[in-house]
């Protein structure tokens, strides 16, 4: 049972170390709503989501003001649309009419994201799967809320490198469609291995397929929580700084399982998961890369910053694990260049490369994330990038993801504004050398063998 003293324990960590409830999110079976014919399917959408959001932000509003707890956003996650739109859509453009409904229904309820304009491809692509895949640049150019993941490798299934190729060129046709605006609509779009069905946090939510009717799932973050406790412990050994971060944690943990229990009575809706990640924002003090040079290094890049971020990662779960039964979601450490500003600053600078940041997915709870590269990279090599971070997620049996954003326009050492928690970024240079013959093999990489298991 959580208590008030429990809540008022953390108060000083909400006031002064940029503790939040980072997204309440509801997720949304879709699947009743599915017809051959479209309008219908709109119509059915938009109403399905209006009457289960409609007091969704109220009631998020309300715990806040009550409890003293920010919480930053109000979001819905829906059953991956390459299913629900197959018996209806006929063409990319009928799938692009979703993406407008899903759209109005977020600004009819007033969430700031919606997500699960996407598609599981991981071992094939049905017809229904390629046409909502060729929609994603007119359907990201066209919304301001809606946002897209394609997963496209498991460790069960191996890795389909016809959608990794696929993917490749749509990432390069939606930064393009939204080059006005520094191809902001790639920081909505995100490429899996391994995605998560309860996953609160955009642009990777969807509402999985083996979920109920609806569901609340909280995700919660402190890097600046963290960050404090860690720099509280410096010269100390690494068993004192794991069991600091892990106390910090639990604590952390527990605001977050309250919201999501009060939210999900107050909306009468079941209550899913506490995804306790910590993922930064643009605001001094809410750093990932702080946390790893409180640990001592001089600069996130640095030897050792691979090492420092297993640490994080691993004593964040373990907290996590030891203050609620249901801890999921991606939980651990998020690494977005843009979103975070010391991270930023280090890449800028050259302290961090793409080559390092690769390395550090393999011990993160996601991948490469709002990561800017040169508007004239191509779309083999962003295929190429993809493999390898999918490979990373595929071998290891964790999440991986990947992010990019090719700003049209732009090169190395030049910057990308997104605004808001998009934060903004360095453009990142990327290796010149081509993976064309490769990428351009088609088919699917085998599941490794330690997949075999029944």
């Amino acid at each position: 049972m959580i208590t008030l003293s429990e809540v008022l324990e953390t108060n000083n960590m909400i006031q002064h170390e940029n503790l939040d409830v980072r997204t309440i999110t509801l997720g949304i079976n879709l699947m009743d709503c599915m017809t051959d014919d479209l309008d219908r399917l709109n119509e059915n959408i938009y109403s399905k989501i209006t009457r289960l959001a409609k007091d969704l932000v109220s009631v998020g509003e309300e715990i806040s003001l009550e409890y003293g707890i920010p919480i930053v956003n109000k979001r819905i996650s829906v059953t991956p649309i390459g299913i629900v739109g197959s018996p209806a859509c006929r063409s990319p453009e009928d799938f692009v009419t979703i993406a407008k409904t899903l759209d109005r229904a977020a600004a009819k309820v007033g969430v700031n994201f919606i997500g699960g304009y996407s598609a599981l491809v991981m071992k094939d692509m049905t017809s229904s799967d390629r046409m909502l895949m060729e929609s994603i640049p007119e359907a990201l150019a066209e919304t301001e809320n809606v946002c897209s993941s394609i997963s496209v490798g498991s460790t069960r299934a191996g890795i389909n490198m016809d959608a990794v190729r696929m993917m490749g060129d749509i990432i390069i046709r939606t930064a393009e469609a939204t080059r006005d605006r520094d191809s902001i609509g790639c920081a909505k779009l995100v490429v899996f291995c391994n995605p998560a069905d309860d996953n609160p946090f955009m642009a990777g939510a969807f509402h999985g397929v083996v979920e109920g009717d609806a569901v609340i799932n909280v995700g919660v973050s402190g890097p600046g929580v963290v960050k404090t406790a860690v720099e509280k412990v410096k010269g100390e050994n690494f068993e004192v700084l794991c069991e600091t971060i892990k106390r910090t944690a639990f604590k952390v943990t527990r605001i977050g399982q309250l919201v999501g229990h009060e939210a999900a009575r107050r909306l009468g809706i079941p209550f899913g998961i506490l995804d306790l990640s910590l993922a930064p924002t643009p605001a001094v003090g809410d750093s990932i890369a702080d946390i790893l040079q409180g640990m001592g290094l001089e600069r996130v890049g640095a030897p050792g910053t691979t090492a420092a971020l297993a640490i994080l990662n691993d004593q964040v779960k373990k907290g996590g694990v030891m203050a609620s039964s249901y801890v999921g979601g991606l939980s651990g450490a998020f690494i977005p260049v843009s979103e975070d500003r010391s991270m930023a600053e280090a890449a800028e600078i050259g302290a961090l490369t793409l080559e390092k940041l690769e390395a550090m997915t393999c011990v993160c709870s996601v991948g490469l994330d709002m990561i800017a590269v040169p508007g004239s990279t191509s779309a083999a090599t962003i295929s190429g990038i993809i493999a390898d971070e999918m490979a990373i997620g595929m071998v290891n049996q964790k999440t991986t993801a990947v992010r990019l954003i090719p700003v049209i326009g732009k090169e190395a050492g030049d910057h990308a504004e997104f605004g808001g928690l998009l934060g903004s970024a360095p453009i990142m240079p990327v290796n010149t050398y081509r993976c064309d013959g490769f990428v351009d093999r088609g088919g699917r990489i085998p599941a490794p063998i330690h997949s075999f298991k029944n």
